[in-house]
């Protein structure tokens, strides 16, 4: 059984956290293109101050979003070659998460964005705040959960770990 070394260990982190984020970084280019676009759609001038101020927040949310979740790449072109994948990869975890935390208070601030202008102002706020739950419980109460879980569980945890990539997670 082969061990892996801090090397190749970076490596795979980096390359698995790259994986993750070409998946949030479609999800929020569509979200930031269509909120581009939006000022432009007919119907845009009858939108309310309040309105206006959330599709603002969405917009600048999404921005925020997309630079965070790119960052990582031109880290890695400024480092390229340096031999410091350790700190690389936890710049990208950070930026990574910082990433997701804006494209949360995106999505969230475009769906109240939308329901309030479709929906009575009550029920789109009970909906965005739905929304909002809905994305924390599976962003972050969840993963956190099992994570306190897995550590509290070793046995359970042995048994689904492989051994040789079990030290970089």
């Amino acid at each position: 059984m082969s061990r892996e070394t801090d090397r190749q260990r970076w490596q795979r982190n980096f390359a698995d956290l790259l994986q993750e984020l070409r998946v949030a970084q479609t999800g929020v280019q569509i979200l930031f293109a269509f909120l581009l676009t939006l000022p432009f759609s007919a119907g845009f001038e009858d939108t309310t101050a309040f309105q206006k101020d959330v599709y603002v927040v969405a917009l600048l949310a999404a921005a925020a979003a997309t630079a965070l979740i790119i960052s990582p790449v031109a880290f890695h072109r400024a480092l390229f070659r340096q031999g410091r994948k350790p700190e690389l990869v936890r710049y990208a975890h950070r930026m990574a998460t910082g990433g997701l935390t804006f494209m949360l208070i995106a999505m969230v601030s475009s769906v109240l964005l939308i329901t309030d202008f479709v929906l009575p102002p009550a029920l789109a706020f009970v909906l965005s705040g739905f929304t909002a739950i809905w994305f924390l419980t599976f962003w972050a109460a969840l993963p956190f959960a099992r994570r306190r879980r897995w550590t509290d569980d070793d046995d359970e945890a042995d048994e689904w770990k492989d051994p040789e990539v079990a030290a970089g997670d």
